[in-house]
């Protein structure tokens, strides 16, 4: 999978309100099982594994295997993949606004 396509398949995973909010939980408590997740929703507890299926494919959880305990636990680098993602837009506008800003001051020293 390329970069730009694992950047899709995280901004996919994370534009469902449900799932951002599994991903907070996760981050907030730590590895938690699927059903302690599913108590915090008012869906059934499919539901609530098949969003952590879709988180999963994302790379923004995994799953543990504790004794008989399945754990969910947050990923966070796919998170930094975001990060760089919005830290080069960024880049991107900060050296045009530089751009502008050059302009405007000849064009003051100008007149």
């Amino acid at each position: 999978m390329t970069d730009k396509q694992k950047l899709t398949a995280i901004l996919k995973a994370a534009s469902d309100p449900i799932r951002r909010e599994l991903l907070t939980l996760l981050v907030q408590h730590g590895p938690t099982r699927v059903t302690d997740l599913a108590r915090h929703f008012d869906v059934s507890l499919n539901a609530v594994s098949k969003h952590i299926k879709i988180l999963e494919a994302a790379g923004l959880v995994r799953r543990r295997t504790e004794w008989r305990e399945h754990l969910i636990e947050a990923d966070m680098e796919p998170v930094n993949q975001i990060d760089r993602w919005f830290q080069d837009l960024r880049s991107v506008w900060d050296q045009r606004l530089d751009v502008l800003d050059d302009v405007l001051k000849r064009e003051m020293e100008d007149e």
